[in-house]
């Protein structure tokens, strides 16, 4: 049976440690699908739902990485039964995450008009401590970035503060 899984997030930017568990999830599965919530909770993006596309895209593109990117609105778990996903893949990286994503978990497996189950990864090492609030953070304090994000979103951001401080 095909393996159909969906790495969901608001990748506001895409960081270096999205793009590991990106990579690490394609290897996994027969299929990987990356869905960028369209109205996510979290704060005004900085990006458009088609410049995060095009970020990710190239990104893909560049490392060889087999997976899709789709933009979606509503509730997690109908997009999850739209799709046809059998695995929702969440990134962990301290144990705050992981009572959030647990909470999460249920929430979904009870809304769920589907049958699919959570996988857990466990962020690298060395993106334990990031976030693309994070990443936010040092941009507009112009902090160096390379650490943190690829190269084409590092130049997306800077121009994004440029923008802002006009």
């Amino acid at each position: 049976m095909k393996k159909t899984a969906l790495y969901p997030g608001s990748f506001d930017p895409v960081t270096k440690g999205h793009i590991d568990i990106i990579r690490r999830s394609a290897a996994l599965f027969d299929r990987l699908i990356i869905g960028i919530f369209k109205n996510s909770s979290k704060n005004r993006a900085w990006f458009s739902d088609e410049e995060k596309c095009q970020m990710i895209q190239e990104i893909l593109e560049k490392e060889n990485i087999k997976a899709e990117i789709k933009v979606f609105n509503g509730l997690l778990v109908d997009f999850i039964k739209e799709e046809k996903v059998n695995i929702l893949v969440r990134g962990l990286r301290a144990l705050s995450d992981y009572e959030y994503e647990l909470q999460f978990t249920l929430t979904n497996k009870t809304l769920a008009k589907s049958d699919f189950e959570t996988i857990f990864l466990s962020a690298s090492r060395e993106y334990l401590y990031l976030s693309s609030s994070l990443v936010k953070e040092i941009a507009q304090n112009q902090g160096d970035l390379k650490m943190f994000v690829p190269k084409n979103v590092e130049e997306r951001m800077i121009e994004k503060v440029k923008q802002m401080r006009i």
